[in-house]
C-alpha cells in the first residue's frame, strides 16, 4: 500500500465495520436523577420539592418557571404537568451523617464514594443513591425507603405521624410503568377536583338566591319559587313592604326613640341648643380682617 517503514495495514483500519452503539454509564445516570435538579440540572439544594410524577427539583427552578414559563429552558418536558405550586410537594428529606459534601476537602490523591447519598431513610438508614427504592407521602412530604414501608407496615407516619393511606405514596424516580401509573393517578385526581368545585359552586348558587311564597287567588295555595322565576308581579309586593321599612326607618330620627335628656341635649334639635334673639348677631363677619 506504500507505507514507510514497511508497515503493513490490518484489516478493521480498512475495513469500517458498524458503529458500536453508546451505553450510558450507570453510575452517572443514578447520579443525575439523584443528586441534580430534572429541570435546572443543578445540584439539589434545600429546599427540595416533588411532583406527581416523583421526579426531584429544587423549589427556586419551578418558582422561576411558573413565574416565567416563556423563557427557553432546557428540560421543559418535565415539568409540563405542574401547573402550580400546588401541584409539588416540599420534601421532609433526614440528611446522611456521612456526607460530606462542600465541606470534604477536594484534593486529588483522596477516594471519592460517587454512591454515597445526601439523604437517608430515618426508618432503615438505607442511602438515597438510587440502588434502593424510595417513596414520599403527599400528605405530610416525609421521604422513606420502601423497604421501610413495607417492613413496617402502619397507617400513621414514621417521622412526624400524620396519618397517610397507600393511595397517599408516590415513588421517586421510578420505573417508565410506575411513571405512567403515576400519571394515570394524577389525571384522575385532578378530574376528581374539578367535580368538586363545580359541585361547590352549583350549591353556593342555590343558596344564594332565596325563595318566595307565592298564593294562588284560585285555590289559595301557596307555592315556592325563586326570586328569578317570581318576575314582577310576585315580588312586586314583597318589593314594596321592604321599600316602606326602610323608608320609615330612614324617617325617624334618632333623637325621637327613648333616650336620657343628656343623650337628646348632644343633637342641635335639642331645646338647650336653640339660641335667643339677644345670643343672634345682626351682622356676620365674612373675612378675618374685619374687626
Amino acid at each position: 500500500m506504500g507505507c514507510d517503514g514497511g508497515t503493513i495495514p490490518k484489516r478493521h483500519e480498512l475495513v469500517k465495520g458498524p458503529k458500536k452503539v453508546e451505553q450510558v454509564d450507570k453510575n452517572a445516570e443514578l447520579a443525575a436523577k439523584w443528586k441534580y435538579c430534572a429541570l435546572s440540572q443543578e445540584k439539589l439544594r434545600r429546599p427540595i420539592v416533588s411532583c406527581d410524577l416523583g421526579r426531584l427539583y429544587n423549589k427556586d427552578a419551578i418558582i422561576e418557571y411558573l413565574l416565567d414559563k416563556t423563557a427557553e429552558r432546557p428540560n421543559t418536558e418535565a415539568v409540563v404537568h405542574i401547573r402550580a405550586l400546588k401541584d409539588i410537594k416540599e420534601l421532609n428529606l433526614t440528611d446522611n451523617p456521612e456526607w460530606e459534601g462542600e465541606r470534604r476537602n477536594a484534593k486529588g490523591d483522596r477516594y471519592e464514594d460517587i454512591h454515597c447519598g445526601m439523604f437517608i431513610c430515618p426508618v432503615v438508614g438505607l442511602e438515597m443513591n438510587g440502588k434502593h427504592r424510595f417513596c414520599y407521602l403527599q400528605t405530610c412530604g416525609c421521604v422513606f425507603s420502601e423497604r421501610a414501608l413495607k417492613e413496617v407496615k402502619t397507617e400513621i407516619c414514621h417521622k412526624c405521624g400524620d396519618p397517610f393511606t397507600a393511595e397517599d405514596i408516590v415513588v421517586l424516580n421510578g420505573t417508565k410503568e410506575e411513571v405512567e401509573q403515576l400519571q394515570k393517578k394524577m389525571a384522575e385526581k385532578r378530574v376528581k377536583t374539578k367535580t368538586k368545585k363545580s359541585k361547590k359552586s352549583k350549591e353556593a348558587e342555590a343558596v344564594s338566591t332565596p325563595s318566595v311564597v307565592l298564593t294562588n287567588n284560585n285555590n289559595k295555595k301557596p307555592f315556592v319559587t325563586s326570586l328569578d322565576e317570581a318576575g314582577p308581579s310576585g315580588t312586586s309586593s314583597s318589593s314594596k313592604e321592604t321599600k316602606s321599612a326602610t323608608a320609615s326607618a330612614t324617617k325617624r330620627s334618632v333623637q325621637s326613640t327613648e333616650k336620657s335628656e343628656v343623650f337628646k341635649s348632644l343633637f342641635t334639635s335639642h331645646s338647650s341648643a336653640k339660641r335667643t334673639k339677644e345670643q343672634t348677631s345682626n351682622w356676620v363677619t365674612h373675612t378675618p380682617y374685619h374687626f
